[in-house]
């Protein structure tokens, strides 16, 4: 592990037009992320210090991955240093707001907030989609049939399974639902664009009145409605259903206003892909409370799975599922 002494060694060698100035190193936590960040301030500057394992794949492409977005006109940070060999990243200091602490604020202030997020993450949908054409980017794995089937998995078992307790046959009933296998089919034939994976209220910081993009190192190929979903249904946030019909129409009518098509079908694909993703978020507050010592995450597992109850009794032949959902304690 890093020291305070060790950042300000390493930082002063590859700055050294600061190094005989006091810096401060200030820990930073950062949700569930296997990470470790530091603030460096010195004097009125501040930079972001990240060390990372290059064991987990995405950690190594963050820094190509985030100097292409912002290429392509995505709102990320920028990055001053990367030391590959060691882990090691220097990049723009964004300060402390994300989109989630705003979450008490009225929604005159954060109706804009959340359309700066949608223009942002319009462009990685758009824009980035296209200049990805022949970059080597070293993505995760693209959306398809099978790893929708994961979500579905890994809701139950450590959701449904761990967390409250459901009985095998019961798990085993609602795996083999054909709705599910359906959707994961239909969802996986569509056509994909860049998505940013994680696109949650804390992996968006606000400066300036201004949506930035972070933890984007999941970024793959995938449908934009479940990233909106990620987004509009964040357990986090806690968005008001009139709110989220707000934002989906904003998105839409930008997506149209860039030459984009919105499809008649967007809003029923937009709901399916909200299973799928509130089925991973529920599956990975299961994990992280269950299995990885951090219980915290339970407590956001009501608010998802009011969510998941929500949509999957509007959509067809998922009557198992919301009667189980309703019967649990």
């Amino acid at each position: 592990m890093l020291v305070q002494d060790d950042i300000l060694s390493l930082t002063a060698a590859r700055f050294p037009q600061n190094a005989d100035s006091p810096s401060d190193v200030i820990p930073l936590e950062k949700g569930g992320s296997d990470r470790k960040f530091h603030r460096i301030r010195n004097g009125g500057n501040s930079m972001i210090f990240i060390k990372y394992s290059a064991q987990k794949e995405e950690n190594r492409h963050y820094v190509h991955i985030a100097r292409f977005l912002a290429s392509a006109g995505v709102p990320v940070p920028g990055v001053f240093e990367h030391d590959p060999d060691e882990g090691l990243i220097w990049m723009q200091d964004m300060g402390d707001d994300d989109l989630w602490s705003y979450r008490n604020e009225p929604w005159s202030i954060r109706r804009p907030l959340y359309e700066s997020t949608l223009d942002a993450v319009l462009a990685m949908h758009t824009t980035a989609t296209v200049a990805a054409t022949g970059e080597d980017l070293h993505l995760e794995r693209v959306f398809d049939a099978d790893l929708y089937h994961w979500e579905q998995g890994y809701f139950f078992d450590n959701c449904l399974g761990t967390h409250f307790g459901m009985s095998a046959p019961d798990l085993e009933s609602l795996r083999s639902l054909p709705a599910l296998h359906d959707a994961s089919d239909r969802l996986a034939s569509l056509p994909r664009v860049l998505v940013h994976r994680d696109f949650q209220s804390q992996n968006v910081m606000i400066q300036h009145g201004r949506a930035w993009l972070i933890d984007f190192q999941g970024m793959r190929f995938g449908l934009p409605q479940y990233d909106l979903a990620s987004l509009l249904h964040d357990p986090y946030a806690g968005l008001a259903e009139e709110e989220k019909c707000e934002l989906l129409e904003y998105y839409k009518s930008r997506l149209g206003a860039t030459g984009g098509k919105v499809e008649s079908d967007f809003d029923t694909v937009f709901d399916w892909c909200s299973v799928q993703r509130l089925m991973q978020a529920l599956g990975a507050y299961g994990f992280l409370g269950h299995h990885k010592g951090r219980p915290e995450f339970l407590t956001h597992i009501p608010a998802a799975r009011a969510s998941l109850y929500r949509i999957a009794s509007r959509l067809d032949d998922l009557e198992p599922l919301v009667n189980k959902l309703d019967s649990l304690p």
